[in-house]
């Protein structure tokens, strides 16, 4: 097959999103995919540096500047897309790449999936401060977007039930994103080396060691862990939490430390170098979190893969990891979190090797990407046989027809400007939402 994703974020950007799509690339080669990449510019690459990615001239994104828009160039990239005789587009995001993806699927006659990463619901608050869009608005923009594509794969449980609660009426399929097991199970990582670090850190060798690693912000709900640490240390004190990690809620967290006077019980290290992320894994006793945001969480699977159980929130995702006391501890309420740790640190047993197998097969990027394949196979098998049987006469397919014709002909002739797209794509997605909504 011949695969084109469209994503706004890639490397050297670092996000979930963009190791995904990386983690995607690289399976779908290794079954002799040809996959080839359309995203943004970013200062620290030449946009010409790879023939397989095709990267649009872009922006910083007004309310996210780590993150950028494309605004010109749509009209190279569906020559570029009709060069390389795509099978099928695979769209990352809701924005400018999406749209730019929806608009070559129509035009080449093939089909297209998308990946639902973002609960938009606990970001609305970066964009105007929350006075722009309303959590109450995100289902509507959302559903809008996905209801004329083919399939929508959903990382998680949790994204599914999403989106069947947006009333989105495509095919559905969970499928989470796998790891790549290399990268965490390091031989070379010695026990000298994890008991340096965890002297470094000034970890004794009766303490039991906490690892929280994330970006820091608020919607990550670190806050939580540090606010449970009293109560936890007042039945055991042997326990310490590093968090490690660098982001824009790291002031807050600080203070919050100092307020609670736990500064020789919680300790903040700043950035880590990616080289070292299993190493930190490694050297910790459990890898606790209390993300509510999360639509799957790669940094579970990360620790699993380094042999270390989780203690975290429980969600539909993370029942199905976590499926055995030597994986981890669940707790269903926030208030709950200082007992789910006490727990974890007195009744955890070992890892069985067996068991750890089986789940890091499950949790791996290979099976992640033989899983995608078979989706695109599946419909792509659809869209053909649709295409050579469906009633041309039909209400739905006139309605396709023509919602479609929009953004065809905006595209082939007005100026190539993001304003003309978006206005077109609004319209297309408005009748097809309306259509289903009667």
């Amino acid at each position: 097959m011949r695969i084109g994703l469209f994503t706004d974020t890639y490397f050297p950007q670092v996000s979930g999103v963009a190791t995904s799509i990386k983690t995607l690339k690289t399976e779908l080669e290794k079954q002799g995919h040809r996959v080839f990449i359309f995203t943004t510019t970013d200062k620290d690459v030449n946009r010409y540096e790879d023939w397989d990615i095709i990267r649009i001239p872009s922006v910083p994104f007004f309310a996210f500047k780590d993150r950028r828009v494309a605004y010109r160039g749509f009209a190279d990239a569906l020559k570029i897309a009709g060069r390389y005789d795509l099978d099928i587009i695979h769209t990352q995001t809701e924005f400018s790449l999406g749209i730019l993806g929806k608009m070559i699927a129509r035009e080449l006659d093939i089909p297209v999936v998308h990946t639902y990463h973002t609960q938009y619901e606990d970001y609305v608050r970066y964009i105007a401060k929350g006075k722009l869009i309303r959590p109450s608005m995100v289902k509507y923009l959302v559903r809008a977007f996905l209801n004329d594509l083919d399939g929508v794969i959903c990382p998680s449980e949790i994204v599914e039930n999403l989106l069947t609660e947006y009333n989105v009426l495509i095919s559905k399929r969970v499928i989470p994103t796998g790891i790549e097991l290399a990268k965490f199970d390091r031989p070379e990582i010695t026990s000298e080396a994890i008991l340096e670090l965890r002297e470094q850190l000034g970890i004794q060798p009766d303490e039991t060691m906490l690892l929280s690693l994330s970006r820091i912000s608020y919607e990550k709900n670190i806050q939580a862990i540090i606010a449970a640490m009293p109560r936890i240390l007042a039945e055991n004190e042997k326990v310490k939490l590093i968090i490690a990690g660098g982001g824009p809620y790291a002031e807050e967290l600080a203070q919050q430390i100092k307020d609670l006077q736990l500064e020789e019980r919680v300790v903040m290290t700043g950035m880590i170098a990616p080289s070292e992320t299993a190493l930190y894994y490694k050297a910790a006793d459990f890898f606790v979190s209390a993300s509510t945001s999360e639509t799957q969480g790669l940094t579970y699977l990360e620790s699993l893969a380094s042999g270390t159980p989780v203690i975290a929130e429980w969600n539909p995702y993370l029942e199905n990891v976590v499926t055995d006391k030597m994986f981890g501890t669940l707790y269903k309420h926030e208030a709950e979190l200082a007992d789910a740790v006490l727990d974890a640190i007195l009744v955890t047993p070992d890892m069985s090797p067996h068991h750890l197998a089986k789940k890091l097969y499950d949790i791996s990027a290979e099976n992640f990407g033989r899983r995608v394949y078979e989706y695109y196979l599946d419909l792509k098998i659809s869209y053909d046989f649709r295409r050579e049987h469906i009633n041309d006469d039909s209400t739905a397919e006139t309605l396709l027809k023509e919602a479609i014709s929009l953004p065809k002909r905006a595209f082939v002739k007005s100026s190539d400007t993001t304003a003309t797209i978006v206005k077109k794509s609004v319209e297309q997605v408005k009748s097809i939402r309306n259509y289903f909504e009667e």
